[in-house]
């Protein structure tokens, strides 16, 4: 476990998306500064339903295709 090096009112600002809006953490850069590692942060929103459906139906199709590829071998 580690400190964010944040203000105050920045993390609360990150704490409040959190528990709200339903939003998530995510790193976006993690990279090295003399003995130090430093990770950039953004806040996410994470994916709606629609669209969840629309990955799951393109990933049944691919396996799909790939079964019927695999038969005709």
């Amino acid at each position: 476990m580690r400190k964010l090096l944040l203000h105050r009112n920045e993390l609360r600002k990150i704490t409040q998306a959190l528990e709200t809006a339903g939003k998530a953490l995510v790193a976006l850069r993690l990279y090295f500064k003399e003995a130090l590692v430093k990770v950039e942060i953004g806040l996410a929103t994470g994916k709606k339903q629609y669209d969840k459906r629309d990955d799951i139906k393109k990933r049944e199709n691919d396996r799909d295709i790939a079964r019927v590829l695999r038969a005709r071998r």
